[in-house]
């Protein structure tokens, strides 16, 4: 990257994006498929639980038994296994050990697809998305890593049309996932594979260079980031070296404008229309976190499946004091000297949350941000953009009345 400036994001316009600044540029208003935007944008119409019965043939309401506490399912989605893993052999350059990247291989030589949609980077700018339609292994081994900017993928739904191909498979996050759920029975397709990643908290370009230039030491070197489960956003740079900065040290108040409105006003955080997910949070340091939703996502979890070594998902620790406390240190944007906040993060990275508890604890301070921020500044939405199961989250905790 250098000292090139990013280039900057696309324009939101209202005429083009209905979902004006809630838009989350998921690609599919620049594509004819515009023409359903109105049922497929998650921010301008929110159907999860009707969308996860199409998909799944199941949804977390449907499966609720009458009781009024807070399930696994409510959390984590409709699954039907889950597992903790790691690749024996990691692919080079990956930003873990490259389970998702080898799943895209592998689904490619085996023939199970066709394509793969899939983002690699701009060839001037290693953040900047550059959604493709991948043909061959060697597309998708070059579109290794996060890129954690909004990113249209579904812009090349006219490609996969015009490309005649029946069986495709599509890596993306949730918003993207909810409006390609909307529109898959238009696409022509046989077969269609969805291999997701849990999302949060993404940015534009612009808000990005703002991020790691008030946050890293050295933000021209940084490769790829990410929030772990340490307590500390990791920063790997060019040299290999890993920089760790604690949450608790972050200039909440310079960052509190940085992240998307549509980020701030997602409940879908697991990726919960994916056959399989593949993330991190609900797995120790080093591991990864794979949610099998059906039968598609046992599928491609399969290709890969003699490659990967596993153990037991584990649940440890205690979020609600955690995230209680957090809801007005978030509001009031506090900061805390370095010191105190190196600490802070050495004695809950040992006593704190871990594995499926680190995911409740980061799921519910996401909801509970979330929740505030639809209250505050889309009032109007409140209700029907709130999924049920968003709204269970919420209520276990004590928020500021406005």
């Amino acid at each position: 990257m250098g000292s090139r400036s990013p280039r900057p994001a696309r324009p939101i316009r209202s005429g083009r994006y209905p979902a004006k600044e809630l838009c989350s540029q998921c690609g599919l208003c620049d594509t004819r498929y515009v023409a359903h935007v109105k049922e497929a944008c998650a921010f301008l119409d929110q159907q999860l639980t009707q969308l996860e019965e199409q998909t799944h043939g199941r949804s977390r309401e449907s499966l609720r038994s009458g009781s009024l506490a807070v399930t696994d399912t409510d959390y984590f989605g409709v699954y039907e296994a889950m597992y903790t893993a790691r690749k024996r052999d990691p692919i080079p350059g990956a930003q873990w050990t490259g389970i998702v990247s080898s799943i895209g291989m592998k689904a490619l030589t085996t023939g199970l697809v066709e394509g793969v949609v899939c983002v690699q980077a701009d060839e001037r700018d290693r953040f900047q998305p550059r959604p493709i339609l991948a043909r061959t292994p060697e597309a998708v081994w070059a579109a290794r890593v996060n890129k954690p900017t909004l990113s249209p993928n579904l812009s090349v739904l006219e490609q996969v049309e015009q490309s005649g191909l029946k069986r495709l498979l599509v890596i993306g996050v949730g918003c993207q996932i909810q409006a390609l759920r909307a529109v898959e029975k238009k696409l022509g397709l046989e077969k269609l594979y969805v291999l997701g990643t849990p999302c949060v908290d993404n940015v534009s370009r612009a808000g990005l260079q703002k991020f790691l230039e008030t946050t890293s030491r050295s933000p021209q070197t940084v490769v790829h980031y990410e929030f772990m489960q340490d307590f500390h956003i990791h920063f790997k740079h060019e040299d290999g070296s890993v920089e760790k900065v604690p949450f608790f040290g972050l200039k909440t108040k310079e960052l509190k404008d940085v992240f998307a409105p549509s980020c701030l006003s997602c409940f879908d955080y697991v990726n919960a229309l994916a056959d399989l997910v593949v993330g991190y949070m609900g797995s120790p340091l080093g591991w990864q976190w794979l949610l099998v939703r059906n039968q598609r996502g046992q599928e491609l979890l399969d290709l890969v499946w003699e490659e990967l070594e596993t153990q037991p998902v584990i649940s440890q620790g205690s979020r609600r004091a955690a995230v209680q406390q957090g809801i007005p240190a978030y509001d009031q944007a506090l900061t805390l000297p370095m010191w105190l906040a190196q600490i802070m993060g050495a004695v809950i990275e040992r006593f704190g949350p871990r594995g499926l508890e680190y995911a409740r604890f980061s799921i519910d301070s996401h909801f509970t941000r979330n929740y505030l921020y639809v209250r505050r500044h889309y009032p109007h939405k409140l209700e029907q953009h709130v999924p049920p199961f968003a709204r269970r989250i919420v209520e276990q905790y004590q928020l500021p009345q406005d």
